[in-house]
């Protein structure tokens, strides 16, 4: 069995490098297409100018804010493309690591983030960008869900230092969107679009390397295990079959508990994924950046995010998790509220640091709430199905929020969509209350015999059909911890 160090290792790196190639894109993607769709409508200026009359300076002014408007549009819903095929593919995720476990899907994500990598380095057109970006929706699916099961399975730790270990890997998110902006900022601006994709895609190998070893694949037995599963779900019809599935997603959106939690993640994540695609076209028009500089004005929310999930969580946990959640989802409010009052680059720092550090603690009080849910009040629902609906609220912001924003930018402007994302954050402080009646105490259905299924791979699932060997009971586990 892999040992803890090497699980951590490999879901950190893994989700840092999904997130390094998930934000190196907003520097350089809204300033490569603004390049190329400026030297098209200066292309047609010239041809009209040649066949029929020089244009005058306010039309070509005009005509230059025009084409800022329609990239809102465009960068809205290319960026948001990814969050949109992730929202679909998130519960099949769940549903696959019944079958396959959790090692195969974040290697296969990590695979396909090799070849999303490639298409961003080498596509030129808006289409080309817009396919890589969705596949990203595919791999982050794979390895976000199958990542955070991996953390939240190990049985053998407590509660507390679970939530220390997933404070610890939600910091890779943070590191990744921290390095992800200035890295691709600077590189692209110094060198060219293909560097940074071409340095993502050395260290995405030594990634696949490290799982193969800590994992010890062996990908033909993989498959073979996955066919004899799918056999003997055919031919199994007793008593044991729902405890396969796993996944009563029923029981989980019924649980008013769950999805509060959800929703806090959906609101708070919608925040920033709001302000991603609408901030690099809003600094242009009022403050005019040199390129590098789109990349560093995310540096202080990334930090911010940083320190939420990695100082946190241990807080979260002895001061009472849903007391942090109130608190960082009004910081996350106020923050919005505040970051179309700043002028300049400096000026964005303080609110956007606020925003980072509310996500962040918000982040690291409540996903490992999910897991402590799942323990306590669904014995029959695997960490798939939970995470799979974490990631699925997360996505829901990152899919809906730029396309609605992209409509409300034309309508009322910038400032005030912040500042509407800002008042309802704010709003939904009062229902969190409600997560301070959340009790741990385990149910009668727990600790009346249920088996604990080991899904870290197909071997535990398959015994199932056959002996419980594959699993431990509850009352054993709590001896041996």
């Amino acid at each position: 069995m892999e040992s803890d160090l090497g699980v951590i290792s490999v879901v950190y790196l893994s989700m840092f490098l999904d997130n390094v190639l998930l934000t190196v894109v907003v520097p350089i993607i809204p300033e490569h297409l603004y390049i190329q769709w400026i030297t098209n409508t200066t292309n047609f200026v010239t041809n009209v100018t040649i066949r029929d009359q020089p244009l005058l300076p306010n039309s070509l002014i005009k005509m230059k804010l025009q084409t800022l408007e329609n990239e809102n549009e465009a960068i809205g819903v290319l960026l948001s493309s990814k969050a949109i095929v992730q929202l679909f593919m998130n519960p099949l995720v769940g549903i696959l690591t019944s079958y396959v476990g959790y090692n195969l899907p974040i290697f296969l994500g990590s695979i396909l983030l090799i070849v999303i990598s490639v298409l961003f380095a080498y596509g030129e057109t808006f289409v080309s960008l817009l396919v890589a970006r969705s596949l990203q929706g595919t791999a982050s699916a794979l390895i976000s869900v199958s990542g955070m099961c991996l953390i939240a399975d190990q049985n053998h730790m407590s509660d507390l230092r679970r939530s220390k270990v997933m404070g610890l890997v939600m910091g890779s998110i943070a590191l990744g969107v921290l390095v992800g902006y200035p890295f691709g900022g600077i590189l692209y601006y110094f060198v060219d679009k293909s560097t940074p994709f071409n340095v993502i895609i050395c260290a995405i190998t030594f990634n696949l390397g490290l799982q193969l070893y800590v994992f010890n694949f062996n990908l033909i037995k993989k498959v073979n295990s996955f066919k004899e599963i799918l056999q003997l779900k055919q031919t199994n019809n007793d008593k044991h079959q729902s405890h396969f599935n796993n996944g009563n997603w029923k029981d989980l959106l019924k649980d008013g508990y769950i999805l509060l939690i959800i929703f806090s993640i959906c609101l708070t994540s919608s925040a920033m994924a709001i302000l991603e695609p609408f901030l690099p076209i809003w600094l242009i028009q009022i403050i005019n950046p040199e390129k590098w500089q789109l990349g560093t004005v995310f540096i202080p929310d990334s930090l911010g995010y940083l320190i939420g999930t990695n100082f946190f969580g241990t807080l979260s946990y002895t001061m009472g998790q849903w007391r942090m959640a109130v608190l960082a989802t009004l910081l996350v409010g106020i923050s919005a509220i505040m970051i179309p009052a700043a002028t300049t680059t400096i000026g964005l720092a303080c609110p956007h640091f606020g925003l980072g550090l509310g996500i962040g603690i918000v982040d690291s009080a409540l996903v490992p709430m999910l897991a402590n849910l799942v323990d306590t009040r669904h014995p029959n629902v695997h960490y798939g199905s939970v995470y799979a609906l974490q990631q699925t609220a997360v996505s829901l912001a990152y899919s809906v929020g730029p396309i609605l924003g992209g409509q409300v930018v034309k309508s009322v402007g910038f400032p005030w969509l912040m500042r509407t994302v800002g008042i309802i954050n704010i709003s939904y402080c009062g229902l969190l209350v409600f997560l301070s009646k959340v009790s741990y105490e385990k149910t009668e259905k727990i600790n009346n015999d249920i088996y604990i299924p080991n899904y870290k791979s197909c071997t535990g699932v398959v015994s199932f059909f056959n002996k419980p060997i594959a699993y431990t009971k509850l009352d054993e586990m709590d001896e041996n911890n």
